[in-house]
């Protein structure tokens, strides 16, 4: 294994990221058109087979801790990238909806176990100090995969097969690096971390309406990232090759989406989360009012593009605060919850489009976003969760720990690990580590 500095390992997390999130998860979206066209697929078959990498995803994260634990970081982001070569592959060749939907519930998999690995390394290779700025980093790797993408359908969208054949070859060099820089470790929290503390109600409280609003988040943004691009070329008249646009609008917004999501945790979590759900609404309005005219479909890229991975960051940052010590199910949490609500929105607006139109059905999810911001007072914000348990262990603690942010994502890791003591945990590398 060749050792990665901090910020070599954000970078190489990120680019497995866009593999893994942005090639095999999101990037179907924008081939529908084409590809409902060649194997005369209806909306509704649309729908229910795009909520199969969502199911998939959910049921990879729900072994991915033990696998990690059991298999090590390396083997499992190897075996991650070897499903993404194979449903990416599995893709390219689908000649009906049946092995389409083996492959995209494949690429699922992928997408499901990739972070969980990357998160066990990131313990053992990354530096205490920077767990948030590496998690930051890569965390937008899934809006570079959809920049990369963009290029593949404005220049290639009447060639679906080959596109996807080339994310296969993507994939398995993803696979031969994940083998050469990755450690083979098991533990995700470190061995003289103190136990956490028991789950009490106001957690279980607080954990529940995280849950709720990160479905209904999943729930709202399903018909844009399934429907958007065949939304423009159907009802819009938009060529196939111009929908490329609306994915790099979409994958540039979505890389301030961390700045925005560490802002909130700064000021107020429960008015940001209403704006940016807000925000989400609108954006499925405005392609539905007017899917013919470029500038404004790219313009409520722009806008789905903040807002999603705003909210997904913000849902990560809380999930981390609610659950002190438990690394390998805080941030995993949300993200579940967020993609069960696409596995659920992704069928329903499927037969929605068929019944209704598009315009119809994207307008009636746009109302269940509003009608979810509307009850963003009772999302769990900012939780002192530290000052508190510094408080009930001793009175002295608090003097004797170092100063760090009370806000952000890098604080929201800090205050996860500590020993017996009630002292920090030591970084996993050496402080003199250049980055």
């Amino acid at each position: 294994m060749r050792p990665l500095s901090n910020m070599g390992f954000a970078l190489f997390g990120a680019g497995l990221i866009a593999i893994s999130y942005g090639l095999a998860r999101f990037a179907f979206g924008l081939f529908v058109p084409s590809i409902s066209d060649e194997l005369e697929l209806t909306a509704h078959r649309i729908g229910i087979i795009g909520s199969l990498p969502f199911i998939s995803f959910v049921l990879a994260t729900l072994v991915a801790p033990l696998a990690a634990n059991r298999m090590g970081a390396r083997n499992l982001a190897v075996l991650s990238s070897g499903f993404g070569a194979g449903g990416l592959a599995l893709i390219s060749q689908a000649p009906d909806a049946f092995v389409l939907g083996v492959g995209v519930f494949i690429c699922g998999i992928c997408t499901g176990l990739m972070m969980p690995a990357l998160t066990t390394a990131m313990q053992a290779m990354v530096s205490r100090t920077m767990h948030g700025r590496v998690s930051s980093v890569m965390n937008a790797g899934t809006s570079i995969g959809i920049i990369v993408a963009v290029p593949t359908v404005v220049f290639l969208f009447d060639a679906w097969r080959f596109t996807y054949a080339m994310f296969a070859v993507l994939a398995g060099i993803g696979v031969v690096a994940a083998w050469f820089f990755i450690p083979s470790v098991s533990r995700i929290v470190p061995a003289n971390a103190a136990p956490p503390e028991p789950i009490n109600r106001q957690q279980w409280s607080r954990l529940i309406r995280l849950t709720l609003f990160a479905f209904a988040m999943g729930f709202v943004s399903a018909p844009y990232w399934l429907f958007a691009p065949d939304l423009a070329v159907t009802l819009g008249a938009l060529s196939p090759g111009h929908t490329g646009w609306l994915w790099f609008a979409v994958g540039v917004a979505g890389l301030g989406g961390a700045m925005i999501s560490d802002l909130a945790d700064r000021n107020n979590p429960p008015i940001t989360q209403a704006l940016m759900l807000m925000m989400l609404a609108a954006s499925l309005a405005l392609l539905a009012a007017s899917p013919g005219q470029l500038g404004l479909a790219i313009f409520s890229a722009l806008v789905f593009g903040l807002a999603y991975m705003s909210l997904t960051g913000l849902y990560l940052m809380t999930g981390i605060r609610l659950l002190p010590g438990r690394l390998s199910m805080g941030p995993v949490l949300p993200f579940m919850a967020v993609a069960l609500g696409q596995a659920a929105g992704s069928p329903v607006i499927g037969a929605l489009v068929d019944r209704l139109g598009y315009a119809d059905a994207f307008a009636l999810f746009a109302m269940v976003g509003i009608l979810a911001s509307m009850l963003s007072p009772i999302y769990p914000g900012h939780i002192d969760y530290w000052a508190d348990w510094t408080e009930e262990t001793t009175e002295t603690a608090e003097e004797e720990l170092p100063a760090v942010e009370d806000t952000g994502l890098q604080a929201a890791y800090d205050q996860q690990l500590v020993d017996e003591n009630g002292d920090p945990v030591e970084p996993a590398v050496e402080e003199g580590e250049t980055l």
